[in-house]
């Protein structure tokens, strides 16, 4: 089986987000990093090369014989946006997500969003609360 690409290690979360490019953005994640930390009570921990994660569970595919450890949140400044990883999924999420403000959601996981702006901080800080919390008690 081949090793995961993308894994937790030891790089810095603060020089990760200094060098981003776009200065909103930049702010942005810097905005997100007090977010999850409120939401979770965890420290930030590099995931690869540029995922910002919080927690971490064991898995096991029921599909394959693919197993690894994943964060249980978290969030990556990508080109085209900003993507917040909300493992479980969104389908406990709809009325929520209605409220959240401008978003997209893709790979059953990612929420992507162009700026903080665009949305309202509450909701968002609900959904990632509710989301870690329940994958800390489903992988306890």
């Amino acid at each position: 089986m081949a090793e995961l690409k993308t894994q937790k290690n030891d790089a810095s979360v603060l020089d990760y987000i200094n060098a981003v490019d776009n200065d909103i953005k930049k702010q942005d994640c810097l905005k997100l990093l007090e977010i999850f930390k409120q939401c979770t009570g965890e420290e930030p921990v590099m995931w690869g090369k540029s995922i910002v994660g919080y927690g971490s569970y064991h898995y096991k595919s029921e599909r394959s014989s693919q197993e690894g450890d994943w964060m249980m949140t978290g969030f990556a400044p990508r080109k085209a946006n900003l993507t917040i990883y909300i493992i479980n999924g969104f389908e406990k999420y709809t009325k929520l997500l209605g409220k959240l403000g401008k978003h997209k959601t893709s790979s059953g996981s990612c929420l992507n969003i162009n700026k903080l702006s665009d949305v309202d901080l509450d909701i968002l800080k609900k959904i990632i609360a509710d989301a870690y919390q329940t994958m800390k008690q489903q992988n306890p």
